[in-house]
């Protein structure tokens, strides 16, 4: 009996033994499945991490996003490579741009406004016109200027003067190409008389300006500042010069954005 109990004992050991392998086994080809699936995830995200994101989702969305990105990602993007270039430098895509950077902004530069100019040309030729502080021909003359006098300028002139008094508009001025500057009819300030205006730059090496002012006949030497607005400012001891925002300017170059009201008058032209 005791031999056979031994037996018995033995065999049902041996089963045991058998089922723990084969489950161990079975375990362990469970693990290798699950790690080779696992690799195989990881190797194919690694491919599509490492493929171009204009092959994986294509134009139309890279449009969507990059319309998202700020004008200098955008630009750094033209970068990458040709087929980027394309979607990039897309009209659509830069006509956004040009308007978040036009508005609001007094005057929009002539040399952005050319036809046939591709927007991302525009955008960069506004940037580099928008940093500009020395004032040309051009500026006087595509500009209409509003004019006042100076708190040292005489009480007589001050008296005259609708900025002082606060009873009308403005005094405006108008510049010419010819060298010339003229008013607004039944100006009582302007009188009739004649008036002419120079552009004085000095430069220094570098391209530095040593001194840069625009000059009315005689009169003290106005200097230039430019405003965020892209507007200019041109001042003396006695009066100053503001350029008006061009919306109301008949055949104005901006801001694009605005409602335009013809009000001047022919001797501008």
């Amino acid at each position: 009996m005791e031999t056979e109990e031994k037996l018995r004992s033995g065999v049902s050991e041996v089963g045991g033994l058998k089922k723990k392998r084969k489950r161990k086994k079975e375990e362990n080809l469970e693990d290798q499945n699950q790690a080779i699936e696992q690799h195989e995830e990881e190797e194919e995200e690694e491919t599509v991490v490492g493929r171009d994101p204009l092959e994986v989702f294509g134009r139309d969305i890279m449009m969507k996003i990059l319309r998202n990105l700020d004008a200098r990602s955008v630009a750094l993007s033209l970068l990458v490579s040709r087929a980027w270039h394309g979607v990039a430098s897309s009209d659509s895509l830069w006509s956004s741009k040009c308007e978040e950077l036009w508005h609001g902004k007094a005057h929009i530069p002539r040399a952005s406004q050319v036809r046939g100019l591709s927007k991302l040309a525009a955008y960069s030729i506004s940037v580099m016109d928008g940093k500009r502080v020395r004032i040309m021909k051009d500026d006087l003359c595509d500009h209409v200027w509003e004019f006042h006098f100076n708190k040292a300028a005489p009480d007589y002139w001050r008296n005259l003067d609708p900025y002082w008094k606060g009873t009308s508009p403005l005094m405006r001025r108008y510049f010419h190409p010819d060298g010339s500057q003229t008013a607004d009819p039944g100006d009582k300030v302007w009188g009739g008389h004649q008036c002419c205006y120079s552009i004085v730059t000095s430069i220094i090496g570098e391209g530095k300006i040593r001194s840069h002012y625009v000059r009315i006949n005689r009169w003290p030497q106005m200097f230039v500042s430019r405003n965020r607005d892209w507007s200019w400012e041109m001042s003396n001891c006695l009066y100053c010069y503001s350029s008006v925002p061009d919306a109301d300017k008949i055949g104005g170059t901006g801001p694009l954005y605005s409602p335009s009201v013809n009000i001047f008058p022919q001797a501008y032209w």
